[in-house]
């Protein structure tokens, strides 16, 4: 088992290998592991881990009103995820390697992540000015059938976005589809409309095949529904605050 240990930055959200992450880091603690990064040589990753919160807020209650009118303020790196952070957050993460990280005048930093491999959260440090994270690195199974799967869910996708045509701004042409398995799995999974719980299963899914199969069920699911709704719903806005993140 090969392990690392890392920054660790909980969002209210869903990283995949591949997939470009930009940050609005604003709060100390963040701004603190932006900082220690920085020191990390040019010729270097800047790498730390993201994982979804689970239970937990991903800004910290600061005063009344933020992020909401009862919050008590709290301080320190593990501030709104309680007495024991780990429990706060989803076990399957993604490592990110910050390519840009340029800090603001008022000190706060403008970020620009990518993610790169997946890690499993062994045990969370909250002693130092921000998180740390002792992480399990998870290799990519392809499992079995993955091409033929990657064909189908293609297909399954083509068909959903043309679903979703006036629902959203911007949508995937075919052009930009890729047909490498494990891409297509991690491109699909963070282009759905799904919520955190369902694209978290797929982050943790145990190789590349099972991937594609649910997200093969999932697109056909969703493609039904929204061929009966005339708006699309949006899955996050009931599950926690806004934040500039």
């Amino acid at each position: 088992m090969t392990t690392v240990r890392l920054p660790l930055f909980p969002l209210n959200s869903v990283l995949f290998p591949g997939l470009v992450l930009p940050l609005n880091v604003f709060e100390e603690r963040y701004r603190a592991m932006m900082r220690e990064l920085l020191k990390t040589g040019d010729d270097e990753p800047r790498r730390f881990a993201v994982v979804a919160i689970r239970d937990g807020r991903e800004v910290a209650p600061t005063a009344p009103g933020l992020p909401d009118q009862t919050a008590v303020p709290e301080r320190g790196p593990a501030a709104g995820f309680g007495a024991d952070p780990i429990q706060a957050f989803h076990r399957v993460g993604c490592v990110a390697d910050a390519a840009t990280i340029r800090e603001r005048e008022d000190g706060s930093f403008e970020v620009l992540a990518t993610g790169t491999s997946r890690v499993r959260l062994l045990s969370v440090d909250s002693s130092g000015p921000f998180l740390t994270a002792e992480l399990e690195e998870l290799p990519e199974d392809a499992g079995d059938g993955a091409g033929a799967l990657a064909e189908g869910v293609l297909r399954a996708f083509r068909a959903y976005q043309k679903r979703l045509a006036g629902a959203r701004e911007r949508s995937l042409t075919g052009a930009d589809l890729p047909d490498e398995p494990s891409v297509v799995s991690y491109l699909v999974a963070a282009a759905a409309v799904l919520d955190i719980p369902a694209k978290q299963r797929l982050l943790q899914a145990p190789d590349t095949a099972t991937r594609l199969a649910e997200e093969l069920k999932l697109l056909r699911t969703e493609t039904a529904v929204i061929r009966h709704l005339p708006s699309l719903p949006a899955v996050d806005l009931t599950r926690a605050p806004t934040s500039p993140n």
